[in-house]
């Protein structure tokens, strides 16, 4: 890794990712079986009624501004990537893949003394704590609460940003990470999936160079190995694609899949700094 730290952080149902949670297209075989790896656990979770809530606030356009990069020389290539054995967590159902992917965020972010999450337990009551602070996901969880979590238990804050076009959320979610040394949450499939942005890859580090470019993305899909008849496989764990490889799962969410004041564009839900 060049210019950072050693490390720092960083599904899919029959039913919908917001709508009902993760939906897959077609062809998806029988989940995967249960996998006992009890670890440290997030605080008690509260009763539905007191996590019920609007989620709106975390969600914006554009993300909030970063300081302005500090220009110099001729940028360089630039490798930022918090991924580590052990890291990544399969979702236990096709319903949790936005649990799954704040089991992995924690993972990638968590200090030298905390445990890994990647127990089934744990993993279903952040579903839940996911799924009540969702507005308009249809009893599932959608990106709302997934933002909602993350700052609760520990990794916040966050906020659900739509841009509109593919390589400006590249370089957003890319300079995001750079700053605040955490994951990016990516929503796939048109707003039926969620992946999590681990690294990347770049020509210019994001905080010295505002013209910098992304040419490569290290993703995390909880789903892995199964994949989607439809969208393609499921990269492993850590798999370092090119823009153009992202770009067959990762689109545009579909404005009627959701009711929402964002715009229409690539939707990620990303970190910001504390006070932002």
């Amino acid at each position: 890794m060049t210019g950072t730290p050693a490390r720092l952080f960083v599904g899919v149902a029959v039913a919908a990712f917001l709508t009902s949670g993760c939906s897959p297209a077609v062809d998806l075989p029988s989940p995967p079986p249960a996998q006992a790896a009890p670890a440290s656990q997030p605080g008690p979770v509260e009763s539905a009624e007191a996590m019920a809530g609007d989620a709106s606030p975390t969600a914006a356009a554009t993300p909030a501004p970063l300081p302005a990069p500090t220009q110099i020389a001729e940028p360089q290539p630039f490798t930022f990537n918090l991924y580590e054995d052990g890291d990544f967590v399969p979702q236990y159902t096709f319903e949790w893949c936005v649990a799954a992917s704040i089991q992995m965020a924690h993972n990638l972010v968590r200090k030298g003394g905390e445990g890994t999450w990647a127990g089934q337990a744990q993993q279903g009551e952040l579903w839940e704590m996911a799924r009540v602070r969702s507005s308009n996901a249809f009893n599932g969880a959608n990106p709302m609460g997934w933002a909602a979590v993350l700052g609760e238990v520990g990794m916040g804050p966050y906020k659900v940003v739509s841009i509109p076009a593919y390589e400006d959320a590249l370089r957003t979610a890319a300079r995001a990470m750079a700053y605040t040394g955490r994951p990016v949450g990516l929503v796939m499939w048109s707003g039926r999936h969620a992946w999590v942005m681990s690294g990347f890859e770049s020509v210019g580090d994001p905080r010295l160079h505002s013209e910098f470019q992304v040419t490569g993305i290290r993703v995390m899909d909880p789903l892995y190995p199964y994949g989607s008849g439809q969208w393609g496989p499921s990269p492993a764990p850590d798999t370092l694609l090119n823009p153009e490889q992202l770009a067959t799962q990762f689109v545009v969410r579909e404005p009627r899949r959701w009711s929402t004041d964002l715009p229409t564009g690539y939707m990620l839900v990303l970190p910001q700094q504390p006070g932002s």
